[in-house]
């Protein structure tokens, strides 16, 4: 479900509007000039796909040149996921602080008119709604929980602030999936859809909290100064069901 949002929603919608800042690694296929040009991939972040992209959409405009960093959606790819706890949480950890690593890195293009769209609206929104968001969604959970229990709103304000905030990340989910299926239909059986249906709901219930907490760690551990490790990414391969992106 994160994948179907993230690439048929995100990547897709940024793509359009000529901001794509993030082509994850093990989707992403450069030129070999422009990218032995810009100086290769760096070792100095753990987000090296996010970065390289920002990267070159600064040295473009920089530089005055014409050019296209695009999302295709047509093609099909392969890549492990985590299949256990312990390997999820490393891989965002390493997913946030890479963000981190990368905004804060290249902050002298953000509000900038010279950057387009990047610099006036991705950069932006990454900011708020990538690298903030989950700070801000666990202290707003905390926030009315507190309030909740404290007498200070009612029960029923909470069912229905529960309801709309989780109720609304379901449905883009949701939409994920049905763009998927118009556009390139992957399911055979009905009982694989009505899986993932279940699956865009089960994953607001303590999944999407406990994520959230992973990336806040990613975050504290850069502004701490803990030095950044990759961290062992178990891969079992696709027959076994298991790895990591």
């Amino acid at each position: 479900m994160e994948y179907l949002r993230a690439f048929l929603l995100s990547r897709a919608g940024w793509s359009r509007l000529g901001a794509l800042i993030l082509i994850s690694g093990a989707f992403g296929v450069f030129r070999r000039d422009v990218l032995v040009e810009a100086g290769g991939v760096s070792h100095a972040t753990l987000g090296e796909d996010f970065e390289l992209v920002v990267r070159l959409h600064k040295r473009m405009r920089d530089s005055g040149r014409d050019y296209r960093i695009q999302f295709v959606a047509e093609p099909v790819c392969w890549t492990e996921v985590p299949v256990t706890a312990g390997v999820l949480r490393r891989q965002r950890r390493r997913w946030h602080r890479g963000l981190w690593e990368t905004l804060w890195a290249y902050r002298a293009m953000l509000g900038r008119p010279r950057y387009g769209r990047v610099g006036l609206v991705a950069l932006p929104w990454y900011w708020l709604f990538e690298f903030a968001a989950p700070m801000l969604e666990l202290a707003g959970l905390a926030l009315m929980i507190l309030g909740a229990a404290f007498g200070v709103i009612s029960v029923v304000s909470f069912g229905l602030f529960m309801a709309v905030a989780y109720g609304y990340a379901a449905m883009v989910t949701l939409a994920a999936m049905a763009i998927e299926e118009l556009s390139f239909p992957r399911y055979r059986r009905w009982r694989d859809l009505g899986a993932a249906a279940l699956a865009a709901i089960a994953e607001n219930l303590g999944y999407r909290q406990m994520t959230a907490v992973w990336r806040v760690e990613g975050w504290w551990s850069a502004v701490r100064g803990r030095v950044a490790v990759w961290g062992a990414m178990t891969r079992e391969g696709f027959n076994s069901g298991g790895g990591d992106a």
